[in-house]
């Protein structure tokens, strides 16, 4: 079953479960699905599109929930934290920090990278590797880590 399958069965079982916090979410990150479904004109969209589609959506609940624990708002972070554990749930398991450096050197070694100025590269071989299985952030630090130590 695809992830996109899963989405839609989840929300309608939280449908009839009357689980409106649960409903809210999941109907969110479809409409966000159907929209780039739209505007790149496809009937099915793969679980890769899916993956960044939710890993954005956590993103962005991840800086309101900041910015809700400045204003004061216990409340609405809260609320913020369970739709973002709830997208986590859809994601495949992340990397470790030991096994992106594995890639991350294997990368490194590949190109022959000598500097800080080869980081585009190797971050595009990095991601090339480990896809949607690690987070972008954490890449870049291990391989800015990596480089520096050349």
């Amino acid at each position: 079953m695809s992830l996109d399958d899963r989405i839609n069965k989840d929300y309608i079982q939280a449908m009839k479960d009357k689980d409106t916090v649960k409903s809210s979410a999941l109907s969110y990150l479809r409409a966000m699905i159907k929209q780039v479904k739209v505007d790149k004109r496809l009937e099915v969209i793969d679980d890769n599109e899916v993956t960044a589609i939710i890993k954005k959506q956590i993103k962005q609940r991840q800086d309101s929930i900041e910015q809700f624990e400045k204003g004061g708002r216990q409340d609405l972070a809260t609320k913020e934290k369970y739709e973002v554990d709830l997208m986590k749930a859809y994601l495949p398991a992340e990397m470790s920090a030991d096994e992106i450096r594995v890639v991350v050197s294997a990368a490194v070694q590949e190109l022959g990278a000598t500097s800080m100025k080869d980081m585009g590269n190797v971050m595009k071989a990095v991601r090339d590797k480990v896809g949607a299985k690690a987070d972008g952030k954490l890449v870049s630090e291990i391989v800015k880590e990596k480089l520096a130590s050349l």
